[in-house]
């Protein structure tokens, strides 16, 4: 292990590679990665960095975003079957329909999307800035595709606006155990509850914060508590081991997402040295994906 480490730095430095990792990734490749980091914070990142090369450790939507974000960079990759079954569940006929359904009403789409998807919507959203850009568009009706729960919380966050959600969900969060959830809870009675809004509506009662990712890590960085559990999937919490070792972090849905944990150090090897599965996308498409994208940047 010790030695692909070593010989990721190595390539990294010789062939002027960043290496990109979401915060659902393991310990192994949090120790080879130069930025780690959520759906938003990896989106803003893509825009700064001034490597030829982008690897990216997590799911195709993100490396399709941070390709977007950077057109003349080389963006690759580890396995092109690491997908997101959220991402999946809404296509290109599936957002049509819904259109033909509320003619005129925008579409917010949630970053977990395809290319194809964002292409086809008004503004994208992460789960740290949808609230916000919800409130701050004009209309009092808005689209949200695909994830119901995210869309839900919305909702009770914007009771003046209608939002009409598509019925997509992340498996992670959504197939959480309401007694296993309960279990944990009673266990650590001291404990801080911090869950994702891509949980169902049902255990938002149950916590202190409903946070993104990247609000989770803030939200402890900034805390005298000592022992969090942590509403998500399973590597949020080595993240945070690794950075926050003073404190006790417990698993709140005990998940991991198979498609994320697809992404290891020999395929991140593998294709650094030989450049291979780079993300490319149609121009139409892209195009129009980045209208989608730009519009959020320009409301941070």
């Amino acid at each position: 292990m010790s030695d692909i480490i070593k010989e990721i730095k190595a390539l990294k430095k010789e062939k002027k590679a960043f290496i990109f990792a979401h915060n659902y990734q393991v310990k192994e490749i949090f120790s080879i990665a130069d930025f780690i980091g959520d759906s938003l914070e990896l989106a803003k990142k893509a825009q700064e960095v001034t490597a030829d090369i982008i690897i990216f450790a997590g799911v195709r939507f993100m490396a399709e975003t941070a390709k977007i974000l950077n057109p003349q960079k080389k963006v690759l990759l580890p396995d092109l079957n690491a997908t997101c079954p959220m991402a999946a569940m809404i296509d290109k006929k599936k957002l049509q329909e819904l259109k033909d359904k509320h003619p005129g009403i925008p579409v917010v789409c949630y970053v977990n999307t395809t290319a194809e998807t964002k292409a086809q919507s008004d503004v994208c959203v992460t789960s740290s800035n949808a609230v916000e850009i919800c409130r701050r568009l004009e209309s009092n009706k808005i689209i949200f595709i695909p994830d119901q729960n995210l869309a839900g919380f919305i909702q009770l966050k914007l009771p003046h606006k209608k939002i009409i959600p598509f019925k997509g969900f992340c498996h992670v969060h959504a197939n959480a155990d309401k007694k296993y959830f309960q279990k944990i809870i009673q266990k650590h009675p001291q404990a801080k509850i911090l869950i994702h809004p891509e949980t169902p509506a049902k255990f938002y009662d149950f916590a202190d914060h409903i946070l993104s990712t990247g609000g989770m890590y803030n939200f402890i960085k900034n805390s005298n508590d000592k022992k969090f559990l942590i509403g998500t999937e399973n590597g949020m919490c080595d993240r945070l081991k690794m950075d926050f070792p003073q404190k006790t972090f417990i698993p709140l849905l005990n998940q991991n997402c198979p498609d994320m944990k697809k992404i290891t150090l020999e395929k991140i090897l593998h294709t650094l040295k030989n450049e291979t599965n780079e993300i490319k996308i149609e121009k139409n498409i892209f195009n129009l994906a980045q209208n989608s994208l730009q519009k959020m940047i320009e409301y941070l």
